[in-house]
């Protein structure tokens, strides 16, 4: 019976740059944190449109 050759593959990560240990500029805000600041900002919206109004 005659072997087979194996095939070698790359290594799935071979070039790429892993972002998530790259130190980056700027606030450090959670999920929670965008959330919550993005009701406060539409709350104060729908308030400046109903007070000229």
């Amino acid at each position: 019976m005659a072997k087979k050759e194996k095939k070698y593959l790359p290594p799935s990560g071979a070039g790429l740059v892993r972002y998530f240990e790259e130190e980056t500029k700027g606030p450090k805000l959670s999920p929670e944190q965008v959330i919550i600041m993005t009701v406060i900002l539409a709350v104060f919206c729908i308030a400046l449109r109903f007070s000229y109004t």
